[in-house]
């Protein structure tokens, strides 16, 4: 299983997006209908790419290589009682809390680290639905034999 679908599997003990969580697939079928996060909440969790970090000189047939796996978690939060949105982050604060909680610091099976939090931000405010992304990285290492 891979790192998203770990993140996906683990986000479903929380309570406020259980059953909510979804991938990038999902995510792209609701943007393009227009139809992200109709009432309530969801989680989106999608693959972010790697980071390199420092590698070995490759002697004796082995390369290593430090690597950063990344990984995003978006948040929506629609109130239909408030177009402005300023009522869901009553709402996206916990979840933002608790979605922190749960991710950072575990060991997804198959890594070499835990994940840490390597950022949080405010995507977008529009017709009251709050959209917040966290992005999550863990260590990895490439060990390619020449």
């Amino acid at each position: 299983m891979g790192l998203v679908a770990q993140v996906q599997a683990q986000l479903a003990s929380v309570a406020a997006i259980a059953g909510r969580v979804h991938g990038a697939a999902k995510l792209a079928q609701l943007t393009e209908q227009g139809q992200l996060a109709q009432a309530g909440v969801a989680a989106f969790v999608v693959p972010l790419g790697l980071g390199g970090g420092a590698a070995s000189d490759g002697s004796g047939g082995l390369y290593r290589q430090s690597i950063d796996r990344l990984v995003g978690v978006i948040l929506a939060v629609r109130n239909l009682a408030d177009g402005t949105g300023e009522a869901g982050w009553v709402e996206l604060e916990p979840l933002v809390e608790a979605v922190i909680v749960m991710l950072a610091g575990w060991d997804p099976p198959g890594t070499l680290g835990s994940l840490r939090l390597a950022k949080g931000e405010l995507i977008s405010i529009n017709r009251g639905t709050i959209t917040y992304q966290l992005d999550f990285a863990v260590a990895d290492q490439l060990r390619i034999v020449r």
